[in-house]
């Protein structure tokens, strides 16, 4: 690595945001794009293979190893917080689940001071970015984008099960929960090619990289180098070694939802007075940094099988073996799949006017560190609220770049949270005591039948509920004039000049379901910012919402 590296613009992170962008400022071949990373290579069936998911999230050599603060209203436990340290970042390591988030989830955002990221505006990135394998017949999709999206072959009964149980509990059906109707059972999505993680850096670094106008430089951001309010650079750390890679242009930070909000307060952009905690020189005072964390949680709700016909018998040493070569050799069989091809998103209630509970269903009774939840057969949904109202904070620990932040979701600190999560327990138990399941259906497993007060529920909860791996919200995008708000609707730091944020923490609300499709969006429709081109035109394609909505939750 030479001295005096420079590009015209320099990201920070090759994740979700952060592959897109590097493929889309550098598409032209007009300007030269450094890309930071401080992970390692994504090769190997660890990654590459669907079915590996709960590996690469609990190994060191790919994820930064973050864990919340004791949380204080789940028993003070300490919960994961996976974020990918790998070319593709997050991308490389999550559960390659498709969701774009509601319609109105994006009016929200512009309705709050996002303004031009409404639904109509980012529809056209969404379409843009996807190429899918499978009929559209009403131009909801995109067709020749570089993310390749497919549904799952569904081969196993549970999955229809799922879906006939939902319609039989009254519910609707969807053909595609990411075109014109969300509500619904329907197949789930997958960011699966050929048999491979079709992840941010297959999809958009690794074409970009073949460019000449192109540069990946591995090390570890310690803070952007900031002059007169302008952004000139970011000092790097590899090995012993401190060097600055010089940004021409800009500078654009893609770190995630826990490390953009770390590296803009390294950088003197933050809470003056938690800065000054640690000495840090204030640049800009931006109250917002750090703060508006949010997530998903969700719970486990099992159930055993009464015919062997579940993910169970692959668990065993041999067929492991049997499965990882057929698909090192043919890039097929179990090993192809993430195993999640059922879903269904649902209002909790009436009055509710769009989904606000998503479901992942899976044939097994398993847990996300690979570990079977009991002996023998069984199935699971995974099953939590959407729109939380409890918000948290990333803040420092220090002043040194090497040491983790400090993360509190603040989780379940709202009383809804509690009666929308006592909702789904019960909700889940309706849906799979539906005939649909009859044939397979054993006893519950998970919370287990004796489990039924508010109270016992309550405690369940606290146990067990889980992340659902979704953090964001702490760059929070909105108007100038917003005290709370980070950057602008360019993506731009509010008070420094050539310096935007474009990745999940600046989304002002979480969108419905799983965050890596709008991450990707944010990195494409971001590229145009920052270029200077013209907006795609706007949709005036408009979302189906339940006609009952007032009235009923189905």
């Amino acid at each position: 690595m030479s001295a005096n590296l420079e590009a015209d613009f320099v990201i920070i992170g090759s994740g979700s945001a952060g592959s897109a962008l590097s493929n889309r400022l550098s598409e032209d071949g007009k300007h030269s794009v450094i890309i930071i990373e401080a992970g390692g290579a994504d090769f190997g069936p660890l990654i590459q293979m669907p079915a590996a998911l709960s590996f690469p999230m609990n190994m060191a050599t790919y994820d930064w190893r973050f864990s919340t603060e004791p949380e204080p209203h789940l028993n003070g436990r300490q919960l994961v917080t996976p974020r990918g340290k790998v070319i593709g970042g997050s991308s490389s390591i999550n559960g390659m689940v498709y969701v774009r988030g509601h319609a109105r989830d994006f009016d929200h955002w512009a309705e709050n001071g996002a303004n031009g990221w409404s639904y109509a505006d980012v529809l056209p990135y969404f379409q843009k970015m996807e190429q899918v394998a499978f009929a559209d017949q009403d131009g909801w999709r995109g067709k020749k984008g570089p993310l390749h999206v497919q549904r799952g072959k569904s081969r196993n009964p549970l999955y229809q099960a799922f879906i006939a149980a939902g319609r039989q509990a009254g519910f609707e059906l969807t053909d595609d929960y990411n075109g014109e109707k969300q509500e619904g059972f329907g197949q789930m999505e997958q960011t699966i090619h050929q048999g491979r993680r079709w992840s941010a850096a297959n999809a958009y670094l690794k074409p970009a990289l073949k460019r000449k106008n192109v540069t990946l430089v591995k090390g570890l951001a310690r803070k952007v180098v900031i002059e007169n309010q302008r952004a000139t650079g970011v000092e790097i750390e590899n090995g012993n070694v401190i060097r600055t890679i010089r940004a021409r242009r800009e500078v654009i930070i893609a770190a995630s939802s826990i490390n953009s909000p770390k590296l803009l307060m390294l950088s003197g952009i933050g809470p003056a007075e938690h800065l000054a905690q640690f000495n840090i020189p204030v640049v800009a005072d931006r109250q917002g940094v750090g703060q508006n964390l949010q997530d998903h949680m969700e719970l486990y709700i099992q159930q055993s099988c009464v015919q062997p016909i579940t993910l169970h018998s692959k668990l065993n040493l041999i067929s492991k073996a049997m499965i990882g070569a057929q698909w090192l050799f043919f890039k097929s069989g179990d090993g192809a799949s993430n195993h999640f091809e059922s879903a269904a998103f649902l209002r909790s209630k009436a009055g509710v006017e769009y989904p606000d509970i998503q479901y992942h269903f899976l044939p097994a009774a398993i847990r996300y560190d690979g570990k079977a939840a009991a002996e023998g057969h069984g199935f699971q949904a995974h099953v939590g609220p959407m729109r939380s109202k409890s918000r948290g904070s990333v803040t420092l620990r220090s002043d040194d770049p090497r040491d983790k932040p400090k993360i509190l979701f603040n989780y379940m600190s709202h009383p809804d949270d509690w009666a929308d999560f006592r909702h789904c327990i019960r909700l889940t138990r309706e849906i799979f005591g539906q005939h649909a399941f009859d044939p397979y259906r054993g006893e519950e497993i998970q919370p287990g039948k004796h489990v039924q007060t508010d109270d016992e529920l309550d405690d369940f909860i606290r146990d067990h509920a889980e992340s659902a791996f979704h953090p964001c919200g702490t760059c929070k995008m909105g108007a100038a004039d917003d005290p709370m708000a980070v950057v602008d609707p360019e993506c731009r730091v509010i008070g420094v000049e050539n310096l935007r944020v474009a990745d999940s923490s600046i989304f002002p609300r979480i969108t419905n379901g799983n965050l890596n499709s709008p991450s990707i969006m944010t990195g494409e429709k971001a590229a145009d910012h920052i270029l200077g081109h013209d907006m795609l035109p706007r949709s005036n394609k408009q979302p189906w919402i339940n006609p009952r909505w007032q009235v009923s939750d189905r």
